[in-house]
């Protein structure tokens, strides 16, 4: 598995690199602007990421926005709905405007609130069916 972290707080990112690095190749971003340009290099590489997470609240571009130019740009390389990446939206905000517009409006796959807990993050996973 293929999985990028987008994360601009340096320990979340080291964090949930070392919680994903079992599970598959992690790359990171340090915001949104790094998020898309590295998910765009990886579908022309032919390398695509099975999994993002991604912080919501990150300078340049927050999560939201580099969610919606990642959908356009799988739309781009003709990737259909059923296999895009999963969206992982990770936040401190647990606010259900955010919720709904990370869900509902941008794509998310799920939404894990910080502080991480690493048994809430496996059940993701699984209920993603990216691990067992």
């Amino acid at each position: 598995m293929r999985i990028l972290i987008v994360e601009d707080e340096f320990t979340s990112r080291k964090l949930l690199t070392a919680l994903l690095s079992d599970f598959g190749q992690c790359d990171t971003a340090s915001d949104g602007v790094e998020c898309v340009e590295a998910f765009r290099k990886s579908l022309a590489k032919g390398e695509p990421y099975d999994l993002v997470c991604m912080d919501i609240m990150m300078p340049n571009k927050d999560g939201h926005q580099a969610l919606k130019e990642i959908r356009i740009i799988e739309q781009e390389f003709g990737i259909k709905p059923q296999n895009e990446a999963k969206v992982i939206m990770v936040t401190a905000l647990n606010d259900p405007k955010t919720v709904v517009k990370a869900y509902y409006k941008g794509g998310a796959a799920a939404y894990l609130p910080k502080p991480i807990e690493v048994e809430s993050l496996h059940a993701i996973l699984r209920d993603l069916a990216l691990i067992d």
